[in-house]
């Protein structure tokens, strides 16, 4: 694989925004994402500054955001990795029961698809988030979709597995999100 997979650094916004409005247009987007396309484009360059430089390799340690980097310096792909502790607020399902890992905004282009970037992606974000120091992280958890089979065969196939709960899907609670986790090695 002639990729390099990364954390992003904080300069990099432009490249993080772009690739956040790809997602966003893909098919699977209204399973895959808690915001529109229209949302994310009206947001300001600022926003977009602040939240990549949270997520960076230079980020508080909380959130980092990885990319799979082609040769020719474009993102083929991204994953972020939220830390959730019992005493932090709600970010989305249910409350951290031990200190653990959250696995957001994964997405890899249409035309990447297929060539292993997903695994790649999320090992490093496994491996950040079980490098952690204290408390160390116990598991790493992902919801997915009920209507978004193939999201949820990555995840398998990446070694995640269905926890049976699930929470409403924000925004529509006839929907459902399914967790996913795996257990710290």
């Amino acid at each position: 694989m002639d990729y390099v997979i990364r954390a992003v650094r904080a300069g990099e916004w432009r490249s993080a925004k772009e690739l956040r409005l790809a997602a966003l247009r893909d098919p699977a987007a209204p399973v895959a994402f808690l915001e529109t396309y229209g949302q994310a484009l009206e947001r300001s360059d600022d926003f977009w500054r602040e939240r990549t430089a949270g997520a960076s390799e230079d980020g508080e340690g909380r959130v980092r955001q990885f990319v799979a980097e082609a040769p020719d310096g474009g993102w083929a792909g991204t994953v972020t990795v939220l830390v959730e502790r019992p005493e932090d607020e709600v970010r989305f399902g249910e409350a951290a029961v031990v200190p653990q890992a959250h696995v957001v905004a994964v997405f890899v282009r249409p035309e990447e698809r297929g060539k292993g970037l997903a695994e790649e992606l999320f090992r490093a974000g496994l491996d950040w988030a079980w490098s952690l120091g204290e408390p160390l992280i116990e598991r790493v958890r992902l919801y997915v979709h009920e209507d978004n089979p193939r999201a949820a065969a990555v995840y398998r196939r990446i070694g995640f597995v269905p926890t049976g709960e699930s929470v409403p899907m924000p925004g529509d609670p006839t929907a459902r999100e399914l967790e996913y986790a795996v257990a710290r090695p």
